[in-house]
């Protein structure tokens, strides 16, 4: 019996219905129901490469890119030599950034079908956002951050679900005075993932910088409390207290009349 195959005929009939359907509600742009009815063919059949890829591409469809990982290494394991499982499982890779993990997909798609058109355009789109990365953080530390900013756009062209590169443009943004939109992009990361300690660093950068102290601090407390070795966000916790220190002294000063003080 193949590793791909089911135990029991009926039991591969059925599931190969389930997965019938599964495509007809794919070729129809339903996403969620033919996710439901590729997860009934997996139910039925677990061993089966090629129903773990239908689902995978589904769920890429869906933007569940990290759950869409799992299923695309699923198939691969099954199935070695299961080609668009290879370039599902580097195109979810590409996708949350990891760039090098995905190239190493690529690769062994290209190993299998050297030919594959697919394959040999997302290794150079994997290879370009390796260079993007490289770029920005020789630019960062120079402290160029409209480039960073350029780069990471680029980047995020071939990596629309990578939270680190959104996170890095977002504190660039920050660093150019581009409050509104750096408070932005970290406000749809924190609306995915709530304890994303970088996201509420940012959020209280954007509110430092426009002089909303009280409400900056409160944002790198719990950047801290997410992540108590948050080295970024320690360091403007810090500075943000100092500052509103020195504030409420200058302001009581200023009350009891002692204005040069103040």
């Amino acid at each position: 019996m193949s590793i791909g195959t089911c135990c029991f005929p009926g039991t591969n009939r059925e599931a190969e219905t389930f997965k019938e359907q599964g495509n007809a509600y794919y070729a129809k742009k339903d996403y969620n129901e033919a996710y439901n009815y590729y997860t009934k063919a997996i139910d039925m059949c677990p061993k089966n490469a090629s129903y773990y890829g239908n689902r995978a591409a589904t769920l890429m469809m869906l933007g569940r890119f990290r759950e869409a990982l799992g299923d695309a290494q699923q198939s691969v394991r099954l199935d070695d030599s299961f080609v668009r499982g290879h370039l599902r499982e580097g195109k979810c890779h590409l996708s949350l950034g990891n760039a090098m993990a995905a190239c190493r997909s690529f690769q062994r798609a290209l190993e299998l079908d050297h030919k594959n058109a697919q394959a040999q355009q997302e290794f150079k789109n994997a290879n370009a956002v390796m260079e993007y990365e490289k770029i920005a953080e020789t630019d960062f530390e120079k402290r160029d951050f409209r480039k960073v900013v350029f780069c990471m756009d680029r980047a995020l062209e071939f990596a629309p679900a990578c939270h680190r590169f959104k996170i890095l443009k977002a504190e660039c943004l920050a660093m150019l005075g581009r409050y509104p939109e750096a408070q932005s992009v970290a406000s749809d990361i924190l609306r995915m993932d709530s304890t994303n300690a970088d996201a509420l660093y940012v959020r209280g950068l954007c509110l430092y910088y426009e002089d909303c102290i009280e409400k900056a601090v409160q944002f790198f407390v719990q950047a801290l409390r997410m992540a108590p070795d948050h080295e970024k966000a320690c360091i403007a916790c810090r500075n943000a207290k100092a500052l509103k220190a020195k504030k409420e002294d200058g302001n009581k000063a200023f009350k009891e009349g002692n204005y040069k003080l103040a």
